[in-house]
């Protein structure tokens, strides 16, 4: 991978948070992905972890996301990992203390999200790629909600009004020239 170029972040594609609702994304992701990289595009998969005390578990009872199969890749996705960076993290954002050293060390300074969850973890990464100076997009078409269409739809509205209307963007708008 060099620097100074887009990057990819391909939020939470794990077993745990694909649920009726947002299983349509899979493919759509796997295949956006697949071309990223054949662009010669950077990819950053981002892997949330729970664990025992967390937030989601003081406020949310949520207990899920602990332990493999949960934790894992979707399958649909793991063939193309080995050709990005996979970053950990334990809270919605990409922007933990391991993740800004990696951004820099990559020099990474135009993010495009997609992903699960819209509404969370991908618009809180966008959020804060934003808040930090860099340049976020946010690609409306290959992000979805394990809530639904409804939590979805207000994701890509709350992104329009934190980092601009114009960075919500579809897979057509995006050049696949890097």
């Amino acid at each position: 991978m060099t620097t100074g170029r887009p990057v990819l972040v391909v939020t939470d594609m794990q077993n745990g948070f694909v649920r009726e609702q947002s299983a349509h994304i899979v493919p759509v992701v796997a295949e956006l992905v697949q071309r990223w990289q054949a662009a010669g595009g950077d990819t950053l998969f981002t892997r949330y972890l729970n664990y025992p005390g967390s937030p989601f578990e003081r406020f949310f009872g949520w207990k899920r996301l602990q332990t493999s199969p949960d934790i894992d890749i979707v399958p649909e996705v793991r063939p193309h990992v080995d050709r990005g960076v996979v970053l950990d993290k334990e809270i919605y954002s990409p922007f933990t203390a391991d993740g800004i050293k990696l951004f820099q060390g990559m020099g990474w300074n135009e993010f495009y999200f997609c992903g699960i969850a819209t509404e969370s973890c991908v618009l809180k990464g966008a959020v804060d790629a934003f808040e930090r100076g860099f340049t976020p997009w946010l690609i409306s078409d290959a992000s979805a909600s394990h809530a639904g269409e409804e939590a979805h739809n207000a994701g890509l509205l709350v992104a329009r009004r934190f980092i601009g209307p114009r960075q919500v963007v579809t897979q057509a708008e995006i050049q696949f020239d890097l």
